[in-house]
This record gives structure tokens, C-alpha cells and sequence, in this order.
């Protein structure tokens, strides 16, 4: 089955259940999903660099919070944008070929804050080495376009959950990290972090270049994305992500810093807490999947983005209150319920491509050909768009407390977003098509997708 000397993969069928269960696909695709986790769990590490490096600049560093706050929005914005040409890397390099380049170039934001973490350093320094974290935020499109076309559309949801989920827990493993390096030595030894995990990139990208394995289908693929993006569907649910996923990354960024300006906790105490709301955002993620995967992702999507909406309502009056106590379970709450909706939403797309291929009137291996084919390069675009609203995020953050030294303006926004979403969502996935005159609903591919429960 494979191409040893490049370890590629000529015939790949996973929607044959013969295939699948008798003839190794499963075995094979459960190898590259564990490898890939691997790789892009470490990317998510150093992506969320600079939220812990913050906590390490005491104000001998001279930044003041605006500051911090647009720092650690440089590495959302370059890793969202790395996220396009990361998705056209699978199909021009190869699944296994990339993930090891992508894994061995997160070398260079690590060595180079090794060298630009002291007091003195200038603030346009810091801002170049945070932008060069970017390409840890990279990692996931690649990694999500490769795995995607690993499985089958019936075990997506979760083989995408459980993938996507494993790579969030990096922001949470680098807190971690963080708290036991402020706890035991203190806020001035922010190079025992990156001294962790280097190493720990090196043995990611060997461990790829043994393992993992390159699909011969997918190459030479480029214009997928292309397709992918005149696609309305793709834009929609980058709308969806950006409320997920990029209210995600874009707290976990956030999170220490809030508690800092808004709250008065001191560097260790904000350790202690800013692991929890990623963790357990990203140990949730793969149940997102799992309940998409069962009850459709346009049912649990919608109902998430209002639960979001309740959560945050909670955290607004924990900010007017002043009340740490209410802040911090409102807070985890929509760390937990972001979570659940990315696995959620990235289940809809493979579903809205398969319906609409089948609408079209393709059928079998063609229909679920084309379908992994436009879903894998829309989840690269979707990603990329769903990372810069991280970016929205802290930049809402930013200007809530330049402005009135509180988070309460920035939080009645992201409200609103939701509010957004969850009417975005009923409208085009969930709401029934109109009849025709003779009483049988719309069928064009369009409407199909449009209203199918994916």
C-alpha cells in the first residue's frame, strides 16, 4: 500500500468499509491522526508563546497592558494568515513532508526568545519575534486538511475532534508549564519554558518523518482551494468559526492578562488559573465532534452559540460587579462551550460538501471524492479566518481597557457576535426550505446544503 522510499499512499478509499476495517485504512489513518496530534499540539505550544511570556515581563520591560495586549495579538493575526499557504502544503508537498517541515520550522520562534527575553529589549524586538510564533497557528490547517482526507465522512467528527482537540491542549500544556516555572523559580527564568520545548520540536518532526505517511490523491490538488473559496458555504461557516474558535484562541491569549489589569493578580496567581479554561476547551472539543457526529452539527452549533451568549451574560455582570468569583465560572464556561462548538462546526463542513456533491448528482466514492476534496481545502480556509478572530478578540480587549480600564465593552461585543451567529446558523442550516407550487420542498444543490442538519 505505501511507496516506502517517500512513504506514499497510491490507493486510498476510506468510505469502503472493506477497505476501512479489513484492509488497514483504519490502522494506517489511527497512525497519522496520533502523529499529527503530536506535531500540532506542540505548534498550539508555541503559537500561545507570548501570552505566557507576558507574564514573565515585570515592568522593568516597559510595556504597558495596550502593549501587551497587541503583543500577544501579533502571533493570532500572522498564524491566521500562514493558515492559506499551509492548506495548499498538504496537496503540493505531501501530508507527512509537510508536517515535518512545519514541525522543525517552530525552532525559530523558540530560539529566537531565547535570545530576546531580558529587560532593555525594545518593544519592536518583541513584537518580530511574537509575529515569527505564527507559524505554530499555521500547523493546524495542514494538520486538519491532512487528517481530513485520512477518514471516512461517517467518523469525521470525531477523527477531526480528537485531532483539532489534542492540538488545543498545547495552549493549556505551555500554561502549565509557565506555573511550574514562575512557582519554583520564579518570574525571572522565562528561557526554562523555551529550553522544554525545543527539544520537545525536534523529536515532533522526527517522530513524523518515521511514522506519518503521504496520500498520493491528495497532491497536485491546488485548486481545491480555489473551489473551495467561491463556495458561499466556506464563508458561512468561517462566520461560525470565528465565534468558536477564535473566541478559543483569542481568550486563551487573553485570559492572564485580564486577570492582571482587571482583577490585580499578581503573574503567579493568573498561572495558577489561565491553564484551566484551554484544558478543559480542548479535552471538550472531540465531544463536540462526537455529538455532531450523532445529532447533526447544525442542531448542537446553534444551541452552543446560545449557551455561549448565556455565559458571557454571566461574565458581564461578574465585570460590573467586580466580582472575581462570578468572573471565573462564567469564564471557563465559554472557554468549554467554545470548545464543544469547534468540534461542532468543523463536523458541518465535510456533511454540507457531502450533501451538496449528492445533490449534484454524484453518488458512492465520486460523491465522497469530491466532497473531501473541497472540505479539506475549506477547512484550511475556514481555520484561517476563524484564527483572526483571536485577533478580534484581543484587540477588543485592548482598546476596552486603554479606554475605560475595564474588559465589560469588549465582552457585551463578543455577545453580540453570538447573538449573530446562532441566527446565522437556524437561518441557513437548520431552517426548513420553502415548498414549491407542487408541494415538494426546493432540491438544487444549493438548497440541499443549505438546509441539511450536517
Amino acid at each position: 500500500m505505501s511507496r516506502w522510499a517517500g512513504r506514499w499512499i497510491e490507493t486510498w478509499d476510506p468510505e469502503d468499509e472493506g477497505f476501512w476495517n479489513e484492509g488497514g485504512g483504519r490502522r494506517i489513518a489511527l497512525r497519522n491522526l496520533v502523529f499529527s496530534v503530536l506535531s500540532e499540539h506542540i505548534g498550539f505550544s508555541v503559537w500561545s508563546l507570548w501570552s505566557v511570556m507576558v507574564l514573565f515581563m515585570g515592568p522593568e520591560y516597559g510595556v504597558d497592558p495596550a502593549g501587551k495586549f497587541f503583543l500577544v495579538a501579533m502571533p493570532t493575526l500572522v498564524g491566521g494568515v500562514l493558515r492559506v499557504p499551509y492548506t495548499f502544503a498538504v496537496a503540493v508537498f505531501g501530508g507527512r513532508n509537510w508536517t515535518i517541515v512545519s514541525a522543525a520550522m517552530l525552532l525559530v520562534p523558540t530560539v529566537a526568545a531565547a535570545f530576546v527575553m531580558h529587560p532593555g529589549v525594545s518593544y519592536g524586538t518583541l513584537m518580530l519575534v511574537a509575529a515569527l510564533t505564527g507559524v505554530g497557528g499555521g500547523n493546524f490547517a495542514s494538520s486538519m486538511t491532512n487528517i481530513n482526507a485520512f477518514y471516512p465522512l461517517r467518523e469525521k467528527g470525531w477523527a477531526l475532534g480528537l485531532n483539532a482537540g489534542g492540538g488545543n491542549l498545547g495552549v493549556a500544556a505551555i500554561q502549565l508549564v509557565t506555573l511550574l516555572v514562575i512557582a519554583t523559580a520564579g518570574a525571572g527564568h522565562p528561557r526554562i519554558v523555551l529550553a522544554v520545548y525545543i527539544p520537545l520540536i525536534v523529536v515532533a518532526a522526527l517522530l513524523s518523518a518515521l511514522f506519518m505517511d503521504n496520500l498520493a490523491p491528495v497532491k497536485n490538488d491546488t485548486g481545491a482551494a480555489a473551489d473551495a473559496a467561491k463556495d458561499p458555504h466556506t464563508w458561512i461557516m468561517s462566520l461560525l468559526y470565528i465565534g468558536t474558535f477564535g473566541s478559543f484562541i483569542g481568550y486563551s491569549f487573553a485570559f492572564g492578562l485580564v486577570l492582571q489589569n482587571q482583577f490585580g493578580r499578581t503573574p503567579l496567581h493568573a498561572a495558577y488559573l489561565t491553564f484551566i479554561g484551554p484544558l478543559l476547551g480542548s479535552l471538550i472539543r472531540p465531544l463536540g465532534g462526537r455529538l455532531a457526529d450523532r445529532f447533526g452539527g447544525g442542531r448542537i452549533t446553534l444551541w452552543n452559540f446560545l449557551a455561549m451568549a448565556a455565559a458571557t451574560g454571566v461574565v458581564i455582570a461578574a465585570s460590573a460587579r467586580e466580582s472575581l468569583g462570578l468572573f471565573l465560572p462564567g469564564f471557563i464556561a465559554l472557554f468549554v462551550l467554545s470548545g464543544l462548538g469547534n468540534g461542532s462546526v468543523y463536523k458541518m463542513i465535510p456533511g454540507i460538501f457531502q450533501k451538496k456533491a449528492e445533490a449534484s448528482g454524484l453518488a458512492g466514492e465520486a460523491a465522497a471524492a469530491h466532497a473531501r476534496r473541497l472540505s479539506g481545502a475549506a477547512m484550511g480556509l475556514i481555520g484561517a479566518v476563524g484564527a483572526l478572530g483571536g485577533v478580534g478578540i484581543n484587540l477588543a480587549f485592548r482598546e476596552s481597557f486603554l479606554n475605560t480600564a475595564d474588559g465589560t465593552p469588549a465582552f457585551v461585543s463578543f455577545l453580540a457576535y453570538y447573538a449573530v451567529c446562532f441566527a446565522v446558523t437556524w437561518a441557513v442550516y437548520l431552517r426548513r426550505p420553502a415548498r414549491t407550487g407542487s408541494g415538494s420542498e426546493a432540491s438544487t444543490p444549493e438548497a440541499v446544503a443549505a438546509y441539511a442538519e450536517v
